[in-house]
């Protein structure tokens, strides 16, 4: 029985640093969202401005469930990056628990606390990225489909 409890570990443990390298992308991606959030912001903010899904219908004069396709299309990564950091976070803290409890066992502290900081770096990373790709998801959502029902208004009106 040791030998499959250490081939699990070995396997499990070939996870950590795709896991990890997971997660500085999401947390690299929600930035980058969050950063592109801000300036459509404070664009929408000016009496002017037209966003691009009506820029889009005007040119394609594509009907309202094209539209929807293409708020799908472009809320995907958010929506993916919100739901599976958490899971990549569990992922990171898991992984590492294993030499840290075995460390603990042997009274090796240092080994403790090598690997406890990988597993709640990882897990506080991966829950920021999750909490702002849900942030600027839930709020685009909400701005995409108000602009989807302003370009149907346009549309009833003519």
């Amino acid at each position: 029985m040791p030998q499959l409890e250490a081939g699990l570990y070995q396997v499990a443990s070939l996870f950590l640093i795709p896991a990890l390298a997971l997660i500085i992308a999401a947390l690299a991606y929600a930035l980058f969202a969050l950063g592109a959030f801000l300036v459509e912001g404070l664009q929408r903010r000016r009496h002017d401005w037209r966003s691009s899904l009506a820029r889009q219908a005007q040119a394609t004069q594509a009907a309202s469930d094209d539209l929807e396709l293409v708020i799908l299309k472009d809320l995907e990564g958010l929506r993916i990056v919100s739901r599976s950091a958490p899971m990549l976070g569990l992922v990171a803290t898991m992984i590492p628990m294993g030499p840290a409890l075995l460390s603990l066992g042997r009274g090796d502290a240092s080994g403790v606390g090598e690997n406890m900081v990988v597993a709640f770096s990882g897990v506080t990373l991966a829950l920021i990225a999750a909490s702002v790709a849900h942030y600027v998801l839930t709020v685009r959502r909400r701005w995409l489909l108000q602009d989807l029902r302003a370009i149907e208004r346009a549309r009833e009106a003519v």
